[in-house]
């Protein structure tokens, strides 16, 4: 329910911009409807490009605010849903990963933005089951 809640105010907060274009950076590639799309605007763009800077910015904060809202959601349950190790990857290997998950699970690139973030940290980060 939770998750749901966070999709929608994502999702929400992005229709507030121009439609997405899948090719190098422009205005309209911040614009992030699915996991896809984010997996996309985060993979490395050409040093030439002039809004490669902006593109690295805006995929960095959308992950880490991302992960920070899924780390205090998974402190209210039970058991978590992820277990990043200590110490955890930079935003960069991290990022780098999570694009690196899309690309070889294009079945979830579908998803909304934050679901994507959240299967990849599941996936990537399971937490050791209790003896």
């Amino acid at each position: 329910m939770m998750q749901r809640r966070i999709s929608a105010i994502v999702v929400l907060s992005a229709l507030a911009l121009p439609a997405s274009a899948r090719s190098a950076p422009s205005e309209q590639t911040f614009v992030v409807r699915t996991t896809g799309d984010l997996a996309d605007l985060c993979a490395d763009t050409s040093a030439s490009d002039p809004l490669m800077t902006a593109a690295q910015n805006f995929c960095q904060g959308f992950v880490v605010g991302t992960y920070q809202v899924l780390l205090q959601v998974d402190a209210g349950r039970a058991k978590p849903a992820f277990c990043v190790p200590t110490p955890p990857p930079t935003r960069t290997e991290a990022v780098a990963a999570f694009v690196q998950w899309a690309k070889a699970n294009p079945s979830e690139t579908a998803r909304p933005p934050v679901d994507g973030v959240f299967e990849f940290l599941t996936q990537r980060f399971p937490c050791p089951a209790k003896p």
